[in-house]
């Protein structure tokens, strides 16, 4: 019996087949009695048909943890071929495998109230401090959301809102000069996605990075949608944004109401979201604070420090 397998295009062949082919052949050792050759996202699998069957079961269990974690090794596989839970699926803060098989997880107790508000919201509002996880746990959920197949893409946002300096003095075409008000998104993904893929997604439309401006007129049906910075966003602007939701998308809105770069004249949009949507259902509010904080341990006192009166400088 001769059987020819497509992997789910979706996988990266690098982390499924492993380092040296190690974990294909892995396999192999385990149904010596089965020829496999593997090519890209092809196997040609032959052999007696009883053996081949169970071989073809294997794999697809293989690839099925491999898909949901991003990572595989021998030691999984020989737990998947023996029945076992493999470890590290059990984690219960376990959000998706990155790249090198490096668990993502909730490293708090809000990034994992975001994390089991997915389920049960269409949209959700993350707000707090700058270093406590919003955006990355928001592009973490919507990765796993991709590779899980419950959307067909990604579509992550910005206004760009300047912090100081003028859009028209940087160097370069549009695109440039947006992109370095975009590149914490970029820095994010690198982590979850393998580069190769990720061009390969950005090429194909699949993850889509763009200013919030471009976002007016679409309509953004199966699709994870996130605005990042939302507190540099108008009334008119989130407005917008918010009513681009389509059937079976989701929305995570992000943003720290302590960091307004808005002109004084003008009311935050994610403000005035907050305060109309509160108690709406399918709506999901997770409010981050201090403790949430997980980089550097002295962000946590600098963002303490600026929430204190302002002191009188020394004469």
């Amino acid at each position: 019996m001769e059987t020819l397998l497509e992997l789910n295009e979706g996988i990266d062949t690098s982390t499924f087949y492993g380092v040296n082919n190690h974990n294909i052949l892995c396999l192999k050792n385990q149904f010596p009695a089965v020829r496999v050759v593997a090519r890209g996202y092809q196997l040609k699998v032959s052999g007696a048909e009883k053996e081949v069957q169970r071989f073809i079961d294997t794999l697809l269990l293989c690839e099925d943890f491999c898909l949901r974690h991003n990572t595989l090794d021998e030691q999984r596989i020989l737990q998947i071929i023996h029945g076992e839970q493999p470890e590290e699926a059990l984690a219960d803060n376990l959000i998706l495998h990155g790249v090198n098989g490096r668990a993502i997880v909730a490293r708090s107790a809000n990034q994992q109230r975001l994390v089991n508000d997915y389920n049960d919201n269409d949209l959700m509002f993350a707000i707090g401090p700058a270093g406590s996880g919003k955006t990355y746990t928001a592009i973490a959920l919507a990765v796993r959301a991709l590779k899980n197949r419950e959307v067909k893409r990604i579509i992550l946002s910005r206004p760009a809102v300047e912090a100081g300096e003028k859009l028209g003095f940087l160097p370069g075409d549009l695109k440039e000069k947006i992109d370095p008000y975009l590149q914490p998104l970029y820095d994010a993904l690198q982590d979850m996605i393998p580069g190769v893929k990720l061009n390969e997604y950005m090429e194909r439309g699949v993850i889509q990075i763009a200013p919030l401006a471009f976002m007016r007129g679409r309509t953004l049906a199966d699709a994870i949608v996130i605005l990042d910075e939302a507190q540099n966003t108008t009334i008119p602007q989130i407005k917008m944004f918010l009513t681009r939701l389509g059937i079976h998308g989701k929305m995570i809105i992000t943003g720290d109401l302590t960091q307004i770069d808005l002109p004084a004249s003008q009311q935050s949009g994610l403000k005035d979201a907050i305060s109309r949507l509160q108690g709406i259902k399918s709506i999901s509010i997770v409010e981050f604070n201090q403790k949430d904080i997980v980089r550097h341990p002295l962000v946590g006192r600098i963002v303490s420090a600026y929430s204190q009166p302002t002191v009188s400088p020394l004469p």
